[in-house]
């Protein structure tokens, strides 16, 4: 075999983590629409990344989507997140935090918890908001 076979089925492996990458990516996202566990609008983010190295056919479908297009066009135009999912994104969080603590899990697990979530509650924050949403 020659290089540039290897190299093609290298391409072609890494092409299919991609896709694999944006597929679960986008499953998580969708499921974070109805499960206040999981943010919606980072996995979208990440799965339009993925389908960008992997398929552009993918890509150029999720950024048609009525529900997640704007969502990636926000980010890609200004790095913005829309004020109603920072909103819905750390009211996710605290809801989370809220039902360990009721839940009574170790204190611990809600210490990890509280700085990852507290982490990312910054992190959408600290991003701008589109002015148009």
């Amino acid at each position: 075999m020659t290089r540039p076979e290897r190299k093609g089925e290298a391409g072609a492996v890494m092409r299919s983590l991609w896709v694999t990458l944006g597929c679960v990516s986008l499953a998580l996202g969708a499921l974070g629409v109805i499960l206040p566990l999981l943010p919606t609008t980072p996995l979208v983010i990440l799965a339009a990344f993925a389908f960008t190295r992997g398929s552009p056919r993918l890509r150029a479908w999720l950024g048609r989507s009525r529900v997640f297009g704007p969502i990636i066009e926000e980010w890609e135009a200004h790095g913005a997140i829309a004020p109603r999912y920072k909103a819905m994104a750390c009211g996710a969080m605290a809801l989370v935090l809220i039902a360990s603590l009721i839940a009574g899990l170790g204190w611990w697990l809600i210490a990890v918890q509280a700085v990852c979530m507290g982490g990312a509650a910054a992190y959408v924050l600290s991003r701008p908001s589109n002015p148009g949403a």
